[in-house]
């Protein structure tokens, strides 16, 4: 299915996972600029909103995972209220997807291994960030990450307890697909309680 076919319940993956997959795997061919980035948004229990974008790190039969500082804001914000919404946007492919989920940290190992195949000045920095605080100048983190840098010469740092991977455990996904005459098709898939998903057509 290209960017520009029409989105139906007949040619649509019974599985939104799978679904997903097919479209991501389009993005990536299609050579577009950061085609894993998506829009996370999180709330504080008062309700109280905010969005970033993220970088989407792994996707399988769980759900969707993004790595951070787990002190920073919207780590806060997801430990106040666990559950968090997801867009994606392919502007070339007149494409949307919509996540809504439970969110939980991944587990320390799977932390682990995907921070050592992060590049090393990566891995640096994130050992030297306090992600959302308030810094001096530049200069100041800079030169904490030198400092970190010539504590491993050896270039093997271990990752830091303060960061990690979160995972978005999906129970409503909606894929849009643009159409003439702002007739977009949009499928919704809900979850069910027996694990299955329902797909529904909703009015463009």
């Amino acid at each position: 299915m290209t960017g520009n076919a029409r989105l139906t319940e007949q040619n649509a993956d019974a599985d939104p996972i799978r679904q997903f997959r097919k479209w991501l795997n389009t993005a990536i061919k299609t050579g577009l600029l950061e085609p894993t980035a998506m829009t996370l948004a999180a709330s504080t229990t008062s309700g109280k909103p905010s969005a970033r974008m993220v970088l989407l790190k792994g996707v399988d039969e769980r759900g969707f995972v993004f790595y951070t500082n787990y002190e920073s804001r919207k780590s806060r914000e997801l430990l106040e209220n666990p559950r968090a919404a997801l867009v994606f946007f392919w502007a070339a492919l007149n494409r949307q997807v919509r996540v809504t989920g439970r969110v939980s940290k991944v587990s320390a190992a799977e932390s682990d291994r995907y921070f050592a195949s992060r590049a090393l000045g990566s891995r640096f920095s994130a050992m030297a960030s306090r992600q959302s605080s308030v810094i001096p100048s530049r200069a100041t983190i800079e030169k904490k990450v030198a400092e970190i840098a010539a504590q491993y010469p050896n270039g093997d740092p271990p990752r830091p307890k303060n960061w990690g991977g979160y995972l978005v455990r999906p129970d409503e996904i909606e894929f849009w697909q643009g159409a003439g005459n702002r007739l977009h098709d949009r499928l919704r898939y809900k979850k069910l309680r027996n694990g299955a998903w329902r797909i529904e057509r909703l009015s463009p």
